[in-house]
């Protein structure tokens, strides 16, 4: 297959991408045009829960896409009941709307926490965020995000989310005022470098909430679904938020995301929110086969096996070359490089022969890693030899 320089120029350009097309996926591994085969540990952002194609998945879509697509969010559908049943049932929250992005999750419970404000608040309508947060990437989640330079890109801001430090109580006690309705973070930070937030830290905004009587949101986009070896990430802390998101692996690789939030707290009426595809038939049958895959016996502790070996794995590389250690949660983890050639390491692996592999850097100086829930054993100690050649290749 040759590489289409006229489908590149119809594309809008967005984003620097390799003169590279992917054709196939199984499981960890992608295929490019020319059948080059690549190691994935990105999993298009922890997107892909499953790994590529995986059969549960395929099977659900295929019968669901023979039945019934979309009738419309204003009627009932079977998968979304069955899979909003599922995760009430394994979480601490009452109410699903289903989304088709974890930015639009993210927008409906920044939606959800002001309309909750204007009832019980008097109008209280601010959200404390954190700098260096990442939760999405229309207009209000962006002014949420405290990502460098976002607040001019497409000025002026939505108001209303003042940043604190993660971790740092002080910091975000000293924010709150009247007009202050919730708490809003990632229990990980995923762009900001995997930042986790502390168990005390997350229990301490609890407490801080209740007595202020704020909402607690967790913004489990990419910590949600097992990555974190646990199915929601909350549950490391013990906490009970008030409203959570989820997205990215919630359907192994569909567009699906959620809205989750207790009794209490959904005071949407009629009309407040809504969406053309929301919760359609085809994009939930996918997450019920991704949530059943997920909580099957067993799968959960194989999720922190393989967690714990690559993070010894990578501490073992951290050691052989001077580097600053490894940190995450589950399969969420980062490389700390101790040297900004984050992008060369990358390119690198993925043009590595006769196979290779895809790594990501969302900062200069360390990689994040994404693997499937299901990566082998085996899967990840080529990762890390691999890993270890190319950084000798690299740095010399």
């Amino acid at each position: 297959m040759k590489f289409d320089r006229s489908g590149v120029n119809a594309l809008m350009e967005i984003t620097s991408r390799p003169e590279l097309v992917f054709v196939s996926g199984q499981g960890s591994w992608l295929e490019d045009h020319t059948g080059k085969r690549y190691l994935d540990f990105v999993q298009g952002w922890a997107v892909n829960s499953l790994g590529h194609c995986p059969p549960g998945v395929v099977k659900a879509i295929n019968e669901q896409s023979a039945r019934l697509i979309n009738p419309s969010p204003a009627f009932y559908n079977e998968p979304s009941m069955e899979l909003a049943k599922r995760l009430t049932g394994a979480s601490c929250f009452d109410r699903i709307f289903f989304t088709n992005s974890g930015a639009e999750a993210n927008e409906g419970a920044i939606k959800l926490a002001r309309k909750w404000g204007r009832l019980h608040r008097k109008g209280a309508f601010k959200i404390i965020t954190f700098d260096h947060s990442f939760h999405g990437r229309t207009l209000a989640t962006m002014s949420a995000s405290g990502k460098p330079g976002w607040d001019t890109i497409f000025a002026p801001q939505v108001d209303g989310f003042p940043k604190a430090n993660l971790n740092d109580l002080d910091s975000v006690r000293a924010l709150v005022d009247d007009q202050t309705v919730a708490i809003m973070l990632e229990p990980v930070q995923g762009e900001a470098g995997v930042i986790p937030a502390t168990r005390e830290f997350m229990r301490s905004l609890r407490k801080l909430a209740d007595e202020k009587g704020l909402l607690l949101i967790v913004d489990e986009v990419q910590t949600g679904m097992g990555r974190t070896g646990k199915l929601f990430a909350y549950e490391h802390s013990g906490v009970t938020p008030d409203i959570m998101t989820l997205g990215k692996g919630i359907g192994g690789g569909v567009p699906l995301a959620a809205l989750c939030a207790r009794e209490a707290v959904s005071c949407f009426e009629h009309g407040d929110q809504g969406g053309t595809y929301n919760g359609n038939p085809l994009m939930t049958a996918a997450g019920v086969a991704v949530f059943d895959a997920l909580t099957a016996p067993g799968f959960m502790q194989e999720v922190n096996a393989r967690g714990q070996q690559l993070s010894e794995g990578l501490l073992a590389l951290s050691a052989k070359w001077g580097m600053k250690g490894e940190r995450g949660e589950g399969l969420l983890r980062a490389l700390l490089l101790g040297r900004d050639d984050g992008g060369a390491i990358v390119e690198a692996a993925r043009d590595w022969a006769p196979e290779g592999m895809l790594l990501n850097a969302p900062r200069a100086d360390l990689l994040r890693f994404m693997p499937a829930l299901n990566v082998t054993a085996e899967e990840i100690n080529l990762m890390l030899k691999r890993l270890d050649d190319v950084i000798a290749e690299v740095r010399g």
